[in-house]
C-alpha cells in the first residue's frame, strides 16, 4: 500500500500550496449533492453522505456550504451526476485507476483519454487495471488518536482487517460491506474519524526510478486537477527524493 498512502500524501500536500480550496470545495459539494440525491437528505441515514459531510469537514469547509450543498440535491431540475470509473496505465506499467462525478460522459471521457496520453500513459478498457486492487474500507484518524499499538488493538476489536500507522496518523482498513459499522464502533473510542469511505487498494506496488516516478506524479497530479475526477488510486512506490523534486 506504499504507492496509495505515499500518493495520497503528496496530493495533500500539493494540494495545501498549488490547488485553489474553491476547487476542493466544489468537488466536496459535488459528492455531498450526489450522495444526497441518492439516498436520504440525512447524514444520520444515509452513510455515504455522512462520509461526505466528514470528509468536507476534514478540508474545514464552512457549514453552510455543506447545507447548501445537501439543499442542492433537493433541487427540481438541478444537474444529473453520473459516476464513472476510468482504468489505464501510467509510466512503467503502473496501473490506475480514476473515479469520476460527471454531468457530460464524452466531456470527461475525452480530458481524462487526453491526460493519459500527454504523461505516456494509455487508458485501457474497464477492468483492466481494477483485478490488481482490492476493494476495501478505509478508515483515517490524526496522530492524536492513539498510539499505533492502542488503534491497532481497538482496530482489530472493532472488525478491522489492518492498520497502517505513520506520523502524519491512523489508516485502518476493513471489508467494505462493513465500513459504516467498523467506522462507528471506532468513533466511539477514538472520536470522528478524518475520512471514511470505500477505496481500490494496490495488493502490489511497482518500484519506479526518479524519472519515471516524477512523470507519472505529473500525470496523477494532472487528472486530479480535472473538475470531473473524484479519486485517483495508482499501485506504485517512489524514493522521497521524487517527492521533494515534485514539491520543488
Amino acid at each position: 500500500m506504499a504507492g496509495h498512502s505515499k500518493f495520497k500524501n503528496i496530493m495533500h500536500r500539493k494540494g495545501a500550496q498549488d490547488k485553489k480550496r474553491s476547487k476542493i470545495f466544489s468537488k466536496l459539494a459535488t459528492e455531498i449533492t450526489v450522495a444526497a440525491k441518492m439516498g436520504s437528505a440525512d447524514p444520520e441515514m444515509n452513510p455515504r453522505l455522512r462520509t461526505a459531510i466528514q470528509a468536507a469537514k476534514a478540508q474545514n469547509m464552512p457549514k453552510d456550504n455543506i447545507e447548501r450543498a445537501v439543499k442542492k440535491s433537493l433541487d427540481a431540475g438541478g444537474d444529473n451526476y453520473e459516476e464513472v470509473r476510468y482504468e489505464g496505465f501510467g509510466t512503467g506499467g503502473v496501473g490506475v485507476i480514476v473515479e469520476a462525478l460527471t454531468d457530460n460522459r464524452n466531456r470527461t471521457a475525452s480530458e481524462v483519454r487526453s491526460t493519459f496520453s500527454k504523461h505516456g500513459g494509455n487508458l485501457g478498457e474497464t477492468g483492466a487495471v481494477s483485478f490488481m486492487f482490492d476493494r476495501v474500507g478505509a478508515i483515517e484518524f490524526g496522530a492524536d488518536a492513539g498510539s499505533p499499538d492502542a488503534v491497532f488493538e481497538l482496530a482489530l476489536e472493532a472488525g478491522a482487517e489492518d492498520v497502517e500507522s505513520s506520523e502524519d496518523g491512523h489508516i485502518l482498513y476493513c471489508d467494505a460491506e462493513s465500513l459504516h459499522e467498523v467506522a462507528r464502533t471506532l468513533e466511539e473510542h477514538l472520536g470522528e474519524p478524518t475520512s471514511a469511505k470505500i477505496i481500490w487498494k494496490p495488493q502490489n506496488s511497482i518500484g519506479l526510478d526518479d524519472e519515471s516516478g516524477l512523470k507519472l506524479l505529473r500525470m496523477l497530479e494532472a487528472l486530479e486537477d480535472s473538475d470531473d475526477v473524484q479519486n485517483v488510486y495508482a499501485n506504485f512506490d517512489v524514493s522521497d527524493s521524487v517527492i521533494e523534486m515534485l514539491d520543488g
